[in-house]
C-alpha cells in the first residue's frame, strides 16, 4: 500500500490556461521509483485535453489514467485561452479540494498549476493569488513566497525570498515593519540551511542606492539598517549583508548562474517585482515558486496560464517539471 510519503497531489490549474497541458509533458519525463501523483480536477475536461494535445503537440504526454485522479467535474463548459467565471470557480474549486486531501494525510506535497486571477475574481473569489488562499485554508498567519532555481551546472541554487507579495507598489512602504522583516529572514535561514550549514544571506534595499543615506527615502535609515543589525547579532554564525542597492544586488547572482563563481545563499526582496526580475530574467523556465510558511511544502511554475497559446500543444514544461522535482526533493 502506498504512503503518504509516496504522493504528490497536483491542483491542475485553469483548465482554460496551460495547466493540464504542462502537468502531462512534466509526468511523461522520468520520475523516481515509488512516486505516486494524485490529480486533482475534472476527469472528463482532463481526458478531453490529452486527447486534443496528441494531435498537436511534439512532445510526450503523460495519459492522465496512468494516475490516481480525484475527480472535481467543472460545472460548465471552458474555452482554451479563454478567462472565465466557469474557469474561476473550477480551479478555486480544485485548489481547495487538494488542500483538503494533503492536509487530511493524502499527500506529502502539494504542486499547483497556474490560475488566473481575473477568472478568480469573475467567480467571486477575491483573492490576490493562490498564496493567500492556501494561507486561509490551512490557518497560515505568515506564508511567504519564495523563488528557488537549481543553475544549469548544478553547482549553486538561487533563492529568493519576498518579504511583501501581492500588493500594489504604492502599499509596500507602509506593509513593510522590523518585524515582517526579521520573520521573513528567519524563514530565508530556515529554507538555505537545507543546502548550506552557514548560509550568507542578502537584503536588498528598498529605494534607489538602498537610500543613499537617507537623501533618496529614509526607510533604510529610519528602521531596515537596525533591524538587520539586531537580526545579525542573533545569528552571529549567518553572513548577512546588506541593505544593498536594488540595482546591483544579483549581479553576483547573474554570474553564479552562468558558472562564475558563487553567489549568496539566499536573497531578500523587499517586493514582488524586485525579486521577480532577477528571478525571471535568470532562471524562468528553470525557477519554482515555493510557499513557506504552511504545514505542508507547496510548489508551482513561476509562469501563469499563458491563454495566449493554451490548447496548441507548444507549452513548455520545464518549470512544472521542476516543480515536481523540487516538491519530491523538499517536501
Amino acid at each position: 500500500m502506498k504512503t503518504t510519503a509516496d504522493r504528490l497531489v497536483i491542483a491542475l490549474g485553469d483548465p482554460a490556461g496551460i495547466g493540464a497541458e504542462v502537468t502531462l509533458k512534466a509526468l511523461a519525463q522520468p520520475r523516481p521509483a515509488g512516486q505516486e501523483v494524485v490529480l486533482v480536477g475534472c476527469g472528463r475536461w482532463l481526458r478531453d485535453c490529452h486527447r486534443r494535445l496528441l494531435a498537436c503537440s511534439n512532445t510526450p504526454l503523460a495519459d492522465p489514467d496512468d494516475f490516481s485522479l480525484e475527480d472535481v467535474p467543472l460545472e460548465q463548459p471552458v474555452v482554451p485561452g479563454v478567462s472565465s467565471a466557469a474557469a474561476g470557480a473550477a480551479s478555486f474549486a480544485w485548489l481547495t479540494r487538494a488542500v483538503a486531501l494533503v492536509a487530511a494525510g493524502g499527500g506529502r506535497t502539494l504542486v499547483t498549476a497556474p490560475i488566473a486571477k481575473a477568472s478568480w475574481q469573475a467567480a467571486g473569489h477575491a483573492y490576490p493569488g493562490q498564496t493567500e488562499r492556501l494561507a486561509e485554508l490551512t490557518g497560515s498567519t505568515d506564508a511567504g513566497m519564495l523563488f528557488t532555481a537549481l543553475a544549469p551546472g548544478g553547482g549553486w541554487r538561487l533563492n529568493t525570498l519576498l518579504a511583501t507579495t501581492h500588493i500594489p507598489l504604492a502599499e509596500v512602504s507602509g506593509r513593510l515593519t522590523p518585524e515582517l522583516v526579521s520573520r521573513r529572514l528567519e524563514a530565508l535561514l530556515a529554507f538555505c540551511r537545507r543546502f548550506e550549514g552557514q548560509p550568507r544571506l542578502v537584503v536588498a534595499g528598498l529605494n534607489p542606492h538602498a537610500g543613499e543615506g537617507g537623501h533618496l527615502g529614509r526607510e533604510e535609515q529610519d528602521w531596515l539598517i537596525a533591524t538587520l543589525q539586531r537580526w545579525q547579532s542573533l545569528h552571529p554564525e549567518v553572513r548577512l549583508e546588506g541593505p544593498v542597492p536594488p540595482d546591483t544586488c544579483w549581479l553576483e547572482a547573474a554570474a553564479a548562474w552562468k558558472g562564475e563563481g558563487a553567489g549568496a545563499d539566499g536573497y531578500l526582496a523587499l517586493y514582488h517585482d524586485q525579486g521577480l526580475i532577477p528571478v525571471k530574467l535568470l532562471a524562468f523556465d528553470a525557477a519554482v515558486n515555493t510557499t513557506l510558511g504552511l504545514p505542508f511544502l507547496r510548489t508551482s511554475p513561476d509562469h501563469g496560464t499563458a491563454f495566449g497559446i493554451a490548447g496548441r500543444g507548444v507549452a513548455r514544461a520545464d518549470s512544472m517539471a521542476a516543480a515536481i522535482r523540487t516538491a519530491w526533493e523538499l517536501g
